[in-house]
């Protein structure tokens, strides 16, 4: 294998260690040293794996060097024009990405790179490549992200906004004595949540299922003040549920005169059952129902729930659902230690 040396003069070599040392353009920094390492003698193959390159980007940056000199290595992008993706081009793709591909009149329901210049391209008259549309997508800072099933509210507008007004007037406005907690429930399977991953090149995490899923349920109640949790754990996700976490709740709160608990509308916690428990032993508990499908207004959804599914149960390796639970109670009782930590730190303060 040809082993390309360019033989360097003492200035030069100074010179293309200095411009590697201390140029903010990587790419430029990377072909100074493939020269330099030419120079060392080393062989394309080997330039190649140590700068991570490949093996025609060191040969075309070592003609360019005999070519044209240390200019030869500068980027030669300025000379290419006027760039197709301009500020018209990139606000064409903003607008884009604001509708569906049913919108522009394709069959497909999501976004591909090449949807996107071919539909940019009806718009514009400007055909780019995908590498192209990739920047243009950064510049945008696009992301790709799954969708997020709702419901239709079948509130409206005003009624919403007066409805959530109002909880977030009597949070501002407890007595001390009295206390208030969103409340919501989740399930956690066996089977895992399948999600996104940092991975190498090449490579693709590979999650075991069990087959057959097996499901616990928990119902938890955060604290609108402090952000401390109380939670209780079922093989059941009914009345049962709800009601030992009141039972719960009574205990934690047990110096409070009123506790308010801020709901959804799911038909457990408003069965026969739980009218019939608050009835006989919820003078101190009180129901606050928000607006139909509105799982974004429920402060614990995203608080709490989110953040366990993306710790604890996405691609989780875990073959026994009680090992699971038990994952998804200790990440609870941290955040808990984190919540009373930080009041520490305030009262010290």
């Amino acid at each position: 294998m040809d082993t390309r040396r360019i033989v360097l003069g003492r200035w030069m070599r100074r010179k293309l260690r200095q411009e590697a040392r201390w140029t903010p353009d990587a790419a430029y920094r990377t072909r100074c040293q493939i020269v330099l390492r030419a120079d060392e003698g080393w062989k394309p193959g080997r330039i190649a794996n140590a700068l991570d390159c490949s093996r025609s980007h060191v040969y075309r940056t070592l003609d360019r060097f005999e070519a044209a000199g240390l200019s030869g290595l500068v980027d030669r992008r300025e000379d290419n024009g006027t760039s197709k993706a301009d500020e018209n081009y990139v606000a064409t793709v903003r607008r884009i990405l604001h509708g569906r591909p049913r919108d522009f009149g394709h069959r497909r329901t999501t976004w591909t790179k090449r949807l996107l210049i071919d539909t940019a391209a009806r718009q514009t008259g400007v055909v780019v490549s995908k590498t192209t549309m990739g920047r243009v997508l950064k510049t945008l800072r696009a992301r790709r992200g799954r969708a997020k099933p709702l419901g239709p509210c079948p509130w409206s507008k005003a009624r919403k906004n007066r409805r959530m007004a109002l909880i977030h007037r009597l949070i501002d406005a407890l007595p001390p004595d009295q206390v208030a907690v969103w409340e919501d429930e989740a399930d956690i399977d066996l089977n895992p949540k399948i999600g996104s991953d940092w991975t190498l090149p090449g490579m693709q995490r590979r999650v075991m299922t069990p087959g057959k899923n097996v499901k616990r349920y928990f119902a938890a109640a955060m604290d609108a003040g402090s952000g401390r949790l109380a939670w209780v754990k079922s093989e059941k996700k009914n009345s049962g549920l709800f009601i030992a976490l009141l039972e719960k709740l009574l205990h934690v709160y047990a110096e409070k005169t009123m506790i308010h608990v801020i709901l959804d509308n799911f038909g457990i916690h408003s069965s026969r059952q739980t009218q019939d428990w608050l009835s006989e032993h919820g003078q101190r508990i009180r129901l606050h129902f928000l607006p139909p499908y509105s799982p974004d207004d429920n402060r614990i959804e995203r608080k709490l729930w989110r953040e366990v599914h993306a710790n604890v149960t996405i691609n989780h390796d875990r073959n026994e659902i009680n090992v699971l639970c038990d994952d998804v109670v200790r990440y609870m009782m941290t955040e808990n230690r984190r919540i009373g930590t930080v009041a520490e730190s305030r009262a010290a303060i």
